[in-house]
């Protein structure tokens, strides 16, 4: 029966230590040829943490890697240029961490859709917004949730 092992891997940065080598090593699989098939298919998430499932066979001593998506907040902290290890919360009397365009929410919104339960593109940047306002994160200096109801009274335009 394979067994899955599921990490949260820094996109293109996987290294044979620890969580991931510890954990393979005892199923007999090459883990250096691991590591390369994990870099290779989170090359494009480079900087962002990345959900990796790695299933292993340990009878055939076989390998199959699947990779999902960053996190919204993952996006929401490369569009501000924050490292991917910061936060992304306010600290201690700090009230905002950073201020995205209402073009960068649509950005996200665009990158993140196919993971989300939504219809439309406002709906995919509906919950983009309400991600910032738990994150400290303005949209056009408007707090999420002054952001969602000038959304929702048409004030605000998506730009398409």
């Amino acid at each position: 029966m394979p067994s899955k092992i599921k990490l949260l891997i820094a996109g293109g940065s996987a290294t044979a230590g620890p969580p991931l080598g510890p954990a393979l090593a005892p199923m007999g699989v090459p883990v250096p040829q691991v590591v390369a098939k994990i870099n290779e298919k989170t090359a494009e998430f480079k900087g962002m943490n990345v959900p990796v499932t790695v299933t292993v066979d340990a009878a055939t001593k076989t390998f199959e890697v699947a990779v999902g998506r960053p996190p919204t907040s993952a996006f929401i902290k490369k569009e501000l240029g924050l490292e991917t290890a910061a936060k992304g919360a306010p600290e201690k009397g700090q009230e905002v961490v950073g201020d995205l365009s209402l073009d960068q929410v649509v950005k996200v919104a665009r990158e993140k859709s196919s993971d989300m339960f939504v219809k439309d593109l406002k709906g995919a940047a509906k919950q983009v917004i309400a991600e910032c306002g738990s994150m400290g994160v303005t949209i056009d200096g408007l707090k999420s949730k002054e952001a969602l109801k000038a959304l929702d009274a048409g004030e605000l335009k998506l730009p398409l």
